[in-house]
């Protein structure tokens, strides 16, 4: 069992953006950064249903399989949930429709107290009120066996690196600048000592940062 993170970032290190509106909850920015992913054979299958084979195949479509394999449980913060949208909303059930792509328990971190929410497809979204440590624990009981993926936003991720807690880290740079929003590496200096760290690029310009204990 492993914990592991897979996160998009732009090339100045921006892992969030802050253009999103009413209108436009996901922002003009957050499609740049991650159309590359979007365009992945694996991508489409998995969160679109997409049978038809259409996609990219390339360098992007190994990572975004990787993203999906092995997974048995899921941590995420609030905002990656959208309670900072819908803070009031009780029956807001997440950004990804009636069969979220989890399909694993999903353990949201949240001071709001909410009962659990069982999706089609296997995604049961938990709502803790517990730190990082406890968080873990419930979710590795969860995953029973498998890995578990710290799947974001970039300030809880940044918490359980900075705890030693990850033993594998991904991290794609897409070819893009944001300029602002919330960056991963703020003080994790030295972070890459406790790794071996590797790098591709891909196709579509895209970097392929990798942290393995």
């Amino acid at each position: 069992m492993m914990v592991r993170v897979d996160l998009l970032m732009s090339v100045d290190g921006f892992a969030s953006t802050t253009d999103q509106t009413a209108e436009n909850p996901f922002g003009r920015d957050r499609s740049r950064l991650v159309e590359t992913y979007v365009a992945t054979r694996t991508f489409r299958e998995h969160v679109f249903s997409d049978s038809s084979g259409t996609g990219t195949t390339g360098v992007d479509d190994r990572y975004a399989r990787h993203y999906f394999d092995g997974i048995g449980a899921e941590i995420m913060g609030a905002g990656k949930f959208g309670f900072h949208a819908f803070p009031e909303d009780p029956d807001w059930r997440g950004w990804w429709g009636g069969e979220p792509p989890f399909r694993c328990p999903v353990f949201v971190l949240t001071h709001r107290s909410r009962p659990p929410l069982a999706m089609k497809g296997g995604t049961n979204f938990n709502f803790v009120s517990a730190n990082p440590t406890d968080a873990l624990a419930q979710a590795k009981k969860a995953a029973n066996g498998k890995d578990v993926r710290i799947g974001g936003g970039p300030t809880v991720v940044r918490e359980y690196l900075k705890a030693g807690r990850v033993d594998h880290l991904h991290v794609a740079i897409a070819p893009i600048l944001l300029g602002r929003g919330v960056r991963l590496w703020n003080d994790l200096r030295g972070l890459d000592a406790g790794y071996t760290v590797d790098s591709e690029t891909a196709e579509s310009g895209t970097i392929h940062l990798t942290f393995r204990r």
